[in-house]
């Protein structure tokens, strides 16, 4: 008796293709987690069926909730435009891969500091997928080994990175993390600060507060006056 192979196994009619792409990724013992990126276990066509399934599963949302989507006009079709801002948009960083980064030799071997923001990022929580806004600045330190990439590739990265339910905390680790690999300086540093509208829109609805973090890599940690000089050129925050 023939059996299937995994990959028609997998493709069974009539499995939703959430379970497809979550079965791929148990089988490799990958993580999961909101602000983890699935790219490679999605097959062409599948992010277009995703959408379709979380359509249907929201429009069950808005029948529980007793939202009359049948004769209310403005209500009518936002079971698909909800899938697919989460899925095409503010959660895309989860389904797609990394953008592709041309990266340069350092010619000049430049060694002095360089900085670049504020990048405008756009993220949501992963306790309420509630926004969160705010802006990066992001310092490096190169030296004459570290790979040159263009001002605007951060800001591509950071969207990247953003582009998840995220905790601001880990969302910086990951920037500096992939910001580390593709360029390999002496020190990088990264501060962001954010505005989380899970405090402004909810809960204690304090419009005011802001979180800010930062991380420091290589020498931006060893070098309090690098340190110091970075957070000095970086702009009045508010």
């Amino acid at each position: 008796m023939l059996m299937k192979a995994p990959d028609a196994m997998s493709n069974d009619e009539g499995t939703p293709v959430s379970v497809k792409i979550r079965e791929r990724l148990k089988a490799a013992r990958k993580r999961f987690n909101a602000n983890d990126n699935i790219a490679e276990f999605i097959q062409p066509g599948e992010l277009e069926l995703m959408l379709d399934e979380v359509t249907e599963k929201m429009q069950a949302v808005l029948d529980s909730m007793v939202i009359d989507t049948v004769n209310d006009h403005n209500t009518d079709n936002t079971a698909r435009r909800v899938a697919k801002m989460y899925v095409k948009e503010v959660f895309s960083g989860r389904y797609v891969a990394a953008p592709k980064i041309t990266e340069f030799p350092n010619a000049e071997h430049l060694n002095e500091l360089m900085i670049v923001g504020p990048i405008t990022v756009r993220s949501a929580c992963s306790h309420h997928f509630c926004p969160v806004i705010g802006r990066i600045w992001i310092g490096v330190l190169p030296n004459e080994h570290t790979n040159v990439i263009g001002l605007s590739k951060y800001a591509r990265l950071a969207e990247w990175v953003m582009g998840r339910p995220q905790i601001q905390e880990e969302a910086v680790v990951q920037l500096a993390d992939l910001i580390m690999e593709k360029t390999q300086p002496d020190g990088l540093a990264i501060v962001m600060e954010a505005t989380h509208y899970c405090m402004a829109w909810r809960g204690v609805k304090d419009m005011d507060s802001k979180m800010i973090n930062s991380v420091m890599r290589g020498v931006f940690l060893k070098d309090p006056n690098l340190r110091r000089e970075f957070l000095a050129l970086i702009p009045q925050r508010g």
